[in-house]
């Protein structure tokens, strides 16, 4: 009878190895490509900012991921989910440094992480994985910055002006 390892082994390999390859041959049309994500306006205390908003499952998994170029400095991303969780965030594929900001049913900023990086290695999916610590219904990604630049703290509030 055959040892798991001397069937994992060549099961992850195998798996690592066709990930790498579909990443080193992604097409250059859709690196940086503008997906058109709809856009609105939400209010975060007394800052007024645009967002680029993620509400569908392929945008949600699209989110900035191949985005070369950075979110002006009154622009984010919004991902919108439709029931409050422990949503995560992967880094994978990010081309800067962001800043993420999660949000409560209510809109209250529950969890804040700053000058989050590009996750440097696909393996590495732990340490580039971001998670809140209670449940959120937003997730708010924008260039590292951010926060510092509009005064967002645990407890700002974000209305939906237009979504």
């Amino acid at each position: 009878m055959a040892r798991r390892s001397t069937v994992l082994i060549p099961v992850i390999i195998a798996a690592v190895a066709v990930g790498g390859l579909g990443m080193a041959f992604i097409p250059q049309d859709i690196k940086g490509k503008d997906i058109g994500f709809p856009k609105g306006t939400a209010k975060i205390d007394d800052n007024v900012i645009t967002i680029e908003i993620a509400e569908t499952a392929a945008e949600k998994q699209r989110w900035l991921t191949f985005r070369e170029d950075r979110l002006p400095p009154d622009t984010a991303m919004l991902i919108k989910h439709t029931e409050p969780d422990l949503h995560e965030i992967w880094t994978l594929n990010i081309e800067y440094n962001v800043d993420l900001i999660w949000f409560d049913a209510q809109g209250n900023a529950v969890y804040l992480k700053e000058n989050v990086p590009p996750c440097p290695n696909m393996l590495d999916k732990v340490g580039c994985t971001y998670k809140p610590t209670s449940q959120t219904l937003y997730v708010m990604a924008a260039t590292a910055g951010f926060i510092d630049s509009h005064d967002i703290a645990v407890g700002s509030k974000m209305t939906l002006i237009s979504a």
